[in-house]
């Protein structure tokens, strides 16, 4: 490892992390408990007011700092395009999709939107936020597992950009 020091992240990194959190915890409630998407927001929106609830502190800062029309973007995109991201992940799986741990598969079918629909964010980002996610709230190795599944992924999607890096 180098001596090179690692930048904070900037306050709109910290933002769209929050909202990444936030899609990621929604899309798992989704797909766990069979809600609307419109509902599963809701909720999340309506839980910042609630002070029964357990963690409420840092469920407010995260909500505080979250871009919130990211997280409407990532919750009801993702949920809308389910068939489209669960196709393109499939492939370079080695398991039936109906066998990955919700979590892991929140956080693909997120970096798979990502990857193909937000091309203004960089595939390395996509990664990194993936792995991060995954460390956050993935089973105890998840996070490799997303690491080598959007690796693939980018290199299908965004050929060009992953070859220039590599040059």
């Amino acid at each position: 490892m180098s001596g090179e020091r690692q930048r904070p992240p900037s306050k709109d990194q910290q933002s769209r992390h929050a909202a990444r959190e936030l899609a990621v915890q929604g899309l798992y409630q989704w797909q766990m408990t069979g809600k609307s998407i419109t509902a599963v927001e809701a909720e999340f929106r309506s839980q910042v007011a609630d002070d029964d609830l357990e963690d409420h502190e840092n469920w407010h800062k995260v909500m505080e700092i979250a871009d919130l029309a990211l997280f409407h973007e990532l919750l009801h995109n993702v949920a809308n395009q389910r068939r489209e991201l669960d196709a393109a992940i499939s492939p370079l799986l080695d398991r039936r999709l109906e066998d990955l741990d919700p979590i892991e598969l929140a956080i693909l079918r997120l970096g798979a939107y990502e990857l193909s629909r937000r091309l203004e964010v960089p595939y390395r980002a996509v990664i990194n936020e993936g792995v991060e996610l995954a460390k956050s709230f993935g089973a105890t190795d998840g996070h490799k597992y997303v690491n080598g599944i959007l690796d693939k992924l980018a290199g299908r999607l965004r050929s060009a950009e992953v070859t220039a890096r590599r040059r």
